[in-house]
């Protein structure tokens, strides 16, 4: 019997989406009994665009923007106003989401978004009493209070990192629902790669095949930081990825340096791309610093005011796995790239140790929910 997973998303900063997308393409690969839907949370809680009709933008829109133009300090005063209006927004959007679960009957909800954690378990249990909701974190720690992990739900928590295990336990959610797996979800295609020949794809791009090279990228929307980034490290070569961002793109293929680069606007092939580098530079974010340790390129990033709060920890995993430099500001790029080539043997042998299939592991965390709740029959799978 076909069984029915929905997962919660929204379109801010990408990572979530992305997270859902990964999901979905892991679940259909194994050929899973499973019909995975993709609910857009803004879209559940602002059916008309109310939002965009008033103010002629979605929020996800603004706040997209600001990660382009790098305008992220004070997101955590904001935050806690966001939080606010969120829990006076409760009842309202309880309504709504009890509604939407009522008329669409999901056998499993899994959010991939914060911030909503509680009106999402709260809204599932209200309208589907015995239905598993399971929160898959999409960064590597909580940012408490009411962020990720909302206490004493009766929910599952899939962490990436051992400290965000620590911290859901805090939160008084029992042990066996707390999952912890090898890492952070990145796409199943970072695990298609085929051999090539690096040599060759970076002469045909006009690149030293030699030279040491940094492979530069901010997510799906880029950032004008970019630019400050190439023209401090205009000694090495890089390969630039500018997402979305069409007038990056164009301002950094005008860039006249001393070393070359290659600049690359929106592609679905971001694991090919990413792997014609030997290191990585880029904010602190878990989606990008997971894919480019699982293709073996350590990482260069840096911790200050700018850092949004829920990526701060991320700059001390980089520390601990050994897999990185964190410096305090772009000031400190050149020194850090300087020593990253030196030591680029011992980081990518960091790199190597680190395993993650944490993609193909949080498939079969559902299927032993949807096994315990009876929600589902077993179906042989395909290869």
């Amino acid at each position: 019997m076909l069984r029915t997973i929905d997962f919660v998303y929204f379109n801010a900063g990408g990572g979530h989406r992305a997270a859902a997308l990964a999901l979905q393409a892991a679940i259909e690969r194994e050929g899973r009994p499973w019909r995975v839907r993709l609910i857009d949370l803004a879209r559940v809680l602002d059916p008309q665009a109310s939002f965009r009709r008033v103010m002629g933008f979605d929020p996800e829109e603004f706040y997209n923007k600001r990660l382009q133009r790098g305008w992220t300090i004070g997101l955590a005063q904001e935050l806690k106003l966001l939080q606010g209006a969120i829990r006076l927004a409760h009842a309202s959007m309880a309504k709504l989401l009890v509604r939407h679960w009522a008329r669409t009957e999901p056998d499993l909800v899994v959010s991939l978004v914060p911030n909503f954690n509680r009106v999402l378990c709260e809204s599932v249990a209200t309208a589907l009493p015995g239905v598993p909701f399971v929160t898959v974190m999409t960064d590597m720690a909580d940012h408490p209070p009411h962020f990720w992990i909302e206490p004493d739900q009766p929910q599952t928590i899939v962490c990436g990192t051992a400290r965000a295990v620590v911290q859901a336990r805090a939160a008084g959610h029992a042990a066996e629902r707390v999952v912890q797996t090898s890492g952070m979800v990145i796409k199943p295609a970072f695990y298609d790669l085929l051999p090539s020949d690096r040599a060759a794809d970076r002469t045909a791009l006009g690149l030293d095949p030699l030279r040491p090279t940094a492979v530069v990228m901010f997510g799906g929307q880029g950032s004008l930081q970019m630019l400050r980034i190439a023209r401090e490290l205009d000694g090495v070569q890089m390969v630039l990825m500018c997402g979305r961002n069409e007038l990056l793109a164009r301002q950094l293929r005008a860039l006249q340096r001393r070393a070359p680069h290659a600049v690359f606007g929106f592609t679905d092939d971001v694991p090919s791309v990413m792997r014609l580098g030997d290191f990585f530079i880029g904010k602190p974010g878990p989606g990008c610093l997971s894919e480019a340790v699982h293709l073996g390129l350590p990482v260069i990033t840096w911790r200050n005011a700018w850092t949004m709060p829920q990526e701060r920890y991320n700059t001390q995993w980089v520390r601990d796995k050994g897999v990185g430099l964190v410096v305090p500001s772009l000031a400190r790029l050149s020194q850090a790239a300087g020593e990253m080539i030196e030591r680029l043997p011992e980081l990518h042998a960091a790199t190597a140790r680190i395993h993650n299939r944490a993609v193909f592991e949080v498939p079969e965390v559902l299927s032993r929910l949807l096994l315990s709740s009876g929600a589902v029959h077993q179906l042989p799978l395909t290869a």
